[in-house]
């Protein structure tokens, strides 16, 4: 079987080292993604100085150009927001839009630099809003030429109004677990298949 990276970009608003619910279900989903032989990493946005703008390095420090790096080395991205007044964080926005350079970008055979490139979501918050932020997020990431898998999403909405986060729980509840397992599995068999058959190109 073929070896598969993934690198999960968290968009929390808390830098490291501070807990952050975002960050627990990417390990999740990374965890679960060693069962089908892919190896992971961690990025947690906010961590580093990442401008604004939409180009692949916007210079004067920009930090994104290493993070660009890794996410076009791997094979599988994991997308990973909070929720915030109903929507993905100001962090994940901005991740969007430097990915969105990559419209620009293609292979030695005339394809988008991410055509072959699986794209999971993940969202988290005390408040409703995940299936708005996952349409959102996947549309952003087809359009820049990721693949979704089947189920491709997962998330966690606490009670409303009731400030229980997803790292206050004791325990992962079953439907997000097996919601974690069926998105890596698919994610899995899915990157395994563009690299053994890649997209055509025009």
């Amino acid at each position: 079987m073929a070896s598969l990276s993934a690198v999960a970009l968290v968009c929390t608003l808390k830098k490291s080292p501070a807990e952050s619910s975002s960050d627990r279900i990417a390990r999740q989903l990374l965890d679960e993604l060693t069962a089908h032989e892919v190896s992971g990493e961690v990025i947690r946005v906010v961590d580093h100085d990442i401008r604004p703008g939409v180009s692949a390095d916007e210079g004067d420090g920009d930090q994104w150009p290493d993070i660009r790096a890794r996410v076009a080395a791997a094979d599988i991205l994991l997308f990973c927001t909070p929720t915030w007044l109903g929507h993905m964080s100001s962090v994940a926005q901005r991740a969007l839009e430097r990915l969105d350079a990559e419209l620009s970008e293609t292979d030695e055979a005339g394809r988008p630099a991410m055509f072959g490139k699986v794209a999971v979501a993940a969202v988290v918050g005390n408040e409703d809003g995940a299936h708005k932020i996952v349409a959102d997020v996947f549309q952003g990431l087809n359009d820049i030429g990721f693949t979704v898998p089947a189920q491709g999403a997962t998330y966690w909405n606490g009670e409303a109004m009731s400030g229980v986060d997803y790292l206050d729980l004791e325990r992962t509840p079953d439907a997000v677990a097996s919601t974690n397992s069926t998105a890596a599995r698919n994610a899995a068999h899915l990157a395994r298949l563009l690299q053994t058959t890649q997209y055509p190109a025009g």
